[in-house]
């Protein structure tokens, strides 16, 4: 056999023919599979055009190869119904029985239906309205807890402090150094190509200081404690919940609040004050590196001068909205932790929502504090 031969062989082929009785007759041979009708594209016309055409005979008896896709497509172009006095091998009929005993669902257009839509609305508002009321819920049972170790110091769970002030500051001691140097050297150098044109090099200063002391460094180092931090946290609760840890925490009487959700508001609300001094000290350091090497403005220069151009107040404002983030990002954390339930998807899924949670109330807050202290602290 040649090669001509053998490429008819394993072609998808359809034909037309006259039978003696002056019948016509649809013959199919060779290889009917999903990728011989991909590549010939005008098959699948002329199936849909013969079966229009009750009065044909089909002879399926040279078919090679039928598969399952091919087998649906000819079934679907017969009406989903086996034409009469149907010639086809056994083994292929086998393929359309399978189709017969099997019902196709159809795909009817999406229609826009009001109160669908209000339905939709209304059960995303009752789940926000319960989400919220679970958060206050938590916040409400942290102020009884500190309320009640005001009174008895010696419940105070001073381990899982040190180990959640370790874990969520000093560990993130790294990543916050080079994520600040680096955006000051992008700020500073950003905003030395527009203060050359008027020749105001040395308020170079000026920007880096209001700009990373009061804003830049407690934001950056929320957004990335909240994705480092608080993913953890929310994972760590959702690990418990899996493995039934919070059950046998109640069980033995002990609380939840007390021993998973105070020491980590607690942690966050000290870390992430020191950390955003130090992010905003590794952010300066980048900017001096860039003014230095772009304005020629030396460091002494630049550290001489700070001091007048950020009024100290800016500090108190960073540190105290730091402390707020971390507050809301413990909370967060928790709050969704204790929303898993125990399977892995919805750990996976509570997990993305305490991430993108926290960052967006992080800038909320950070929005609010802008507003209110607009004119505080301005030189």
């Amino acid at each position: 056999m040649n090669q001509a031969d053998t490429h008819l062989k394993t072609q998808a082929i359809l034909e037309i023919v006259e039978q003696e009785a002056g019948n016509s007759c649809i013959r199919l041979s060779g290889d009917w599979t999903l990728s011989n009708l991909a590549i010939e594209s005008a098959l699948q016309k002329h199936i849909k055009q013969a079966a229009g055409d009750s009065k044909l005979h089909w002879d399926l008896r040279s078919v090679n190869i039928l598969d399952s896709a091919t087998a649906l497509l000819l079934w679907q172009a017969w009406g989903q119904s086996v034409p009469v006095g149907l010639e086809i091998k056994p083994e292929h009929q086998r393929l359309l029985d399978k189709w017969q005993s099997q019902e196709v669902p159809a795909l009817d257009s999406p229609i826009f239906s009001v109160e669908q839509t209000a339905a939709y609305l209304s059960q995303r508002i009752w789940e926000a309205f319960e989400q919220l009321l679970n958060f206050i819920a938590i916040l409400g049972q942290l102020v009884l807890d500190s309320v009640n170790l005001l009174r008895h110091p010696s419940d105070i769970p001073w381990s899982e402090i040190s180990i959640t002030i370790y874990d969520a500051g000093v560990r993130a001691l790294g990543i916050t150094a080079l994520v600040g140097f680096l955006i000051g050297i992008v700020l500073s150098y950003l905003s030395a190509l527009q203060l050359k044109l008027f020749g105001a090099e040395i308020y170079i200063i000026d920007i880096l200081g209001l700009s990373v002391i009061r804003e830049l460094g407690p934001l950056l180092a929320a957004i990335l404690v909240a994705g480092r931090s608080g993913s953890a946290m929310t994972a760590q609760i959702g690990i418990m919940r899996v493995t039934e840890e919070l059950d046998a925490l109640s069980a033995m009487g002990i609380s939840h609040s007390l021993r998973l959700v105070l020491p980590k508001v607690i942690a966050l609300t000290v870390s992430l004050p020191l950390l955003s001094v130090w992010t905003s000290v590794a952010a300066l350091i980048g900017g001096m590196f860039s003014a230095q090497n772009t304005l020629d403005i030396s460091y002494q220069q630049f550290l001489l001068k700070l001091p007048d151009a950020v009024p100290l107040l800016n500090v108190f404002i960073g540190l105290g909205k730091s402390a707020v983030f971390g507050l809301m990002i413990a909370l967060i954390a928790c709050h969704f932790g204790f929303r898993i339930k125990p399977n892995t998807e919805s750990l996976g899924n509570e997990t993305t929502n305490s991430v993108v949670a926290a960052i967006t109330v992080v800038i909320m807050v950070d929005a609010v504090f802008a507003i209110l202290f607009m004119d505080v602290g301005m030189p």
